[in-house]
């Protein structure tokens, strides 16, 4: 992000959620951001200094393109922090194909990568074309196809490879009309957050971060990207993650 602007205008989709209301306020925080639009189903998001909540819903996009009109543009970063890895019954992920659902499956994918392609759809047009602007959306290290040696998880794993392939190719047709913008994934590490809750036995301490550590490393981490690494997949600890 340009830290030398002081009037930096940002969106978060999905702002309610653990990783996502520590992204808002860290960009809340920030000296170069002037606003912070917070979204979430309900526009429950935080509200308060430079935050302004809004409602969207992955399943109306009328709702998302309605939120976006709303915001305007330009937009310097527009950051997508949702994310689903169980059902809403809370059944899987998949430990073995046999357990595979069409219904499932459409589930996780609605969250995971239909819906940030319509948030893409809408909020891309209104980045800023005068200087840097960021889109990203949060994905998973579990998303790469070359780092899967374990297997299980399919519909995760499947939404968010899909997500990858997405947002690269999304850089692509950006960097035509946006030559100083960057279209990026991000994998956060294991933060303490409802989503990985249930699956936090085992991770050593040292490697199961808070949602405000999470946010700060990715922030950092995307402030010191350029253009000519838009489309990739990055860690928090500013790693590239293969495809």
């Amino acid at each position: 992000m340009n830290t030398t602007s002081p009037a930096l205008r940002c969106a978060v989709f999905g702002a309610s959620g653990g990783l996502g209301g520590a992204l808002a306020a860290a960009l809340a925080d920030r000296a170069d951001v002037a606003e912070v639009h917070a979204g979430s189903r309900r526009g429950e998001a935080p509200r308060g200094h430079k935050l302004t909540p809004f409602a969207f819903d992955f399943a109306d996009e009328a709702s998302i393109a309605a939120a976006c009109a709303a915001i305007g543009g330009p937009l310097d970063m527009v950051l997508i922090a949702t994310g689903r890895l169980t059902r809403a019954d809370g059944t899987g992920p998949e430990k073995s194909y046999r357990a595979l659902s069409a219904e499932g499956m459409a589930e996780l994918f609605a969250v995971n990568t239909i819906g940030p392609a319509l948030i893409a759809k809408h909020a891309l047009p209104l980045l800023r074309r005068d200087g840097r602007a960021v889109f990203a959306a949060l994905s998973a290290r579990v998303g790469s196809i070359s780092d899967n040696r374990l297997g299980g998880w399919h519909a995760y794993r499947a939404s968010k490879a899909a997500l990858n392939m997405l947002v690269k190719t999304l850089a692509l047709e950006l960097a035509r009309t946006h030559p100083q913008a960057l279209a990026v994934t991000l994998h956060p590490g294991t933060v303490d957050t409802a989503l990985s809750a249930p699956f936090q036995r085992g991770v050593a301490a040292e490697k199961l971060f808070t949602p405000e550590r999470s946010a700060g490393a990715l922030l950092s981490m995307l402030d010191g990207l350029t253009p000519a690494q838009s489309g990739g997949l990055f860690a928090w600890d500013r790693a590239q993650v293969p495809f």
